[in-house]
């Protein structure tokens, strides 16, 4: 199962974006979505989950949950806006945690959880690289990949 992963999109649906989202077999949004238009682009590609993020205060955004618990494959997802809001240790809990807000790539394992953030696919922040995710999940394992945009 090939999942997409991209947050802090403010407004701004990149067509690289949707290029490397393209063959997703879902799409998940860790928040600071903005318009309603990046909402109808994801889901034009793929079935999408998404979250509020800090700045999801009007349209469809304003309405969307601010976490997600999942299940792929038989791994347990957790997916919020900021980790530093995360209340609890996911160890033992959850496979993956996936969070955006920072706007920094992050694909990494702690103990037996992946910490993933997608890093941001919308406006630049500071000199931080246009980035989103992919994760590739199978009964056995979950794996991170983060990619640059050529913007």
């Amino acid at each position: 199962m090939q999942i997409g992963v991209i947050a802090d999109t403010h407004s701004k649906m990149r067509p690289e974006a949707l290029d490397i989202l393209e063959g997703s077999d879902l799409i998940l949004h860790a928040g600071d979505v903005g318009r309603d238009e990046v909402l109808e682009s994801l889901e034009a590609i793929a079935p999408l989950v998404a979250i509020r993020g800090n700045i999801d205060t009007a349209g469809r955004a304003a309405m969307l949950p601010d976490v997600q618990n999942l299940q792929f494959l038989g791994h347990a997802f957790y997916m919020l806006h900021d980790v530093k809001t995360l209340e609890f240790d996911p160890q033992g809990r959850y496979r993956v945690v996936i969070a955006g807000d920072s706007h920094k790539p992050r694909n990494e394992w702690i103990g037996d959880v992946l910490n993933f953030n997608p890093g941001g696919a919308g406006p630049r922040r500071f000199t931080l690289p246009i980035t989103v995710g992919r994760l590739q999940v199978s009964k056995d394992s979950v794996v991170g990949e983060i990619i640059e945009l050529p913007v």
